[in-house]
Formats: structure tokens, sequence, C-alpha cells
């Protein structure tokens, strides 16, 4: 319980800071703008990149905003994908992860730009990055001929 009260008061804390992220500069199919449209602009770089603090912060909002419901402990999957295997559908990149949280995509996940602020979301990047991909990938690369 005190876990989830201190990553609830780091969202709320982090909620103002950070510029606000751009609009993706290809818009694709699959981004679902949070609150129905971009926000204004600024860079998709992570300030925190490699940062421990700030992965360790982004472990805490990941369960406090209940990530864990649907990519399973650990970022390591379950109804959504695993976040901890470094295969990404749309991009593994920083500012892709960033976008795929901020802008959400098709068939689940939802877009959190409209609850978190991109200080917040970076953190939560700089988590996912942290990972460590299983030694042995249960399957060898994603089926897309079934879209």
């Amino acid at each position: 319980m005190r876990r989830l009260a201190t990553a609830l008061a780091l969202v709320a804390a982090c909620r103002g800071g950070g510029p606000a992220p751009a609009a993706p500069a290809v818009r694709y199919g699959q981004h679902v703008f949070a609150g129905g449209a971009a926000p204004p602009g600024a860079t998709f770089e992570n300030p925190y990149r490699g940062d421990r603090a700030s992965a360790a912060q982004g472990e805490a909002i990941f369960g406090a905003m209940n990530c864990d419901g649907c990519h399973g402990g650990g970022a390591t999957g379950w109804v959504g994908p695993s976040l901890a295997d470094g295969r990404w559908r749309f991009g593994g990149s920083d500012g892709a992860i960033f976008q795929s949280i901020y802008y959400g995509r098709p068939h689940g996940m939802p877009a959190y730009g409209g609850l978190l602020s991109s200080d917040v979301v970076w953190k939560l990047v700089t988590y996912l990055e942290s990972l460590q991909p299983p030694p042995d990938l249960p399957t060898e690369a994603w089926d897309t001929s079934a879209r």
C-alpha cells in the first residue's frame, strides 16, 4: 500500500513537468490521439535515458497505473504483449515507445497522454528500456500474416 501511495504521489508531482510532446512527424493510422487531438510540439528525445532513479520511478508508475494488469508483472506479457522481450510492433526506439504510451494504439492500448504528463511517460519509457530480454524467447517473431 505504501508503494502505491508513493507511486501515485510521484505521478502527481510529475504531472506538470517537462515539455509537451510533438505530434508524430508521420501520421500513422495506428495512432489514437489522447483526448482526440495531438498535443503541442516538442522533441521525442528521452531526457531520462539510462537514469536508474528514473527507471525505478517508472517501475513504480507501471504498477500504480495498472500497466501490469495487461502487460504482466515485470512487463513480461499477459493479455497485452511483453514489453521486456525486445520486440516491438510499433518500433522500439524511445520516441516510438513514448508515442505508443502517449497516443495509444489500436486493439487495446489506451492513450495516456491526456492523463499523464510527458515527464511521467518518459519515466515509463526509461523503465521499459531498462528491462533485459529473457535469454530464450517463446516465439521467434511476430506473425504479421494474420493482419
